[in-house]
């Protein structure tokens, strides 16, 4: 899934840290040691906290619009795009067998050309999750 947030940036006294957070996903908050790092960071931990929403089930907040957010002086604000199905390929690498079944003159055939069966079912279905979540 996609989503489109906005973060809040503070930085503390010194400059030498941003403290952001989303104000729409409790508890998401991190630093960044710069505001690029920090947009960086809060986006990882909104992705994270997305990914176990999606997965438990859990309600995920609608998007509350900046203007109707209550935004501290000296605080940046900026959109950050969350995209979970991206994040979950770049971090849940953890490989699970799964039995297929194929007609045995595809088998064969895919074993004399040396085609990697699990390699193309992998290939198959990120396409197919890409066109869906494309269209959301």
């Amino acid at each position: 899934m996609k989503y489109i947030y906005t973060a809040t940036f503070e930085p503390n006294q010194d400059g030498s840290k941003y403290y952001c957070r989303v104000p729409d996903l409790p508890g998401c908050i991190t630093t960044g040691n710069s505001i690029e790092d920090a947009i960086e960071m809060i986006t990882d931990a909104a992705s994270g906290w997305l990914v176990v929403a999606e997965d438990e089930g859990n309600d995920i907040p609608a998007p509350t619009p900046q203007q109707d957010l209550n935004i501290p002086k000296d605080t940046a604000c900026s959109l950050i795009r969350i995209d979970t199905l991206a994040y979950r390929a770049a971090t849940d690498t953890k490989a699970v067998r799964k039995n297929v079944s194929l007609p045995a003159w595809m088998a064969a055939l895919a074993d004399k050309w040396g085609v990697n069966c699990s390699q193309v079912l992998q290939d198959s279905l990120m396409q197919l999750f890409n066109t869906r979540h494309a269209r959301q």
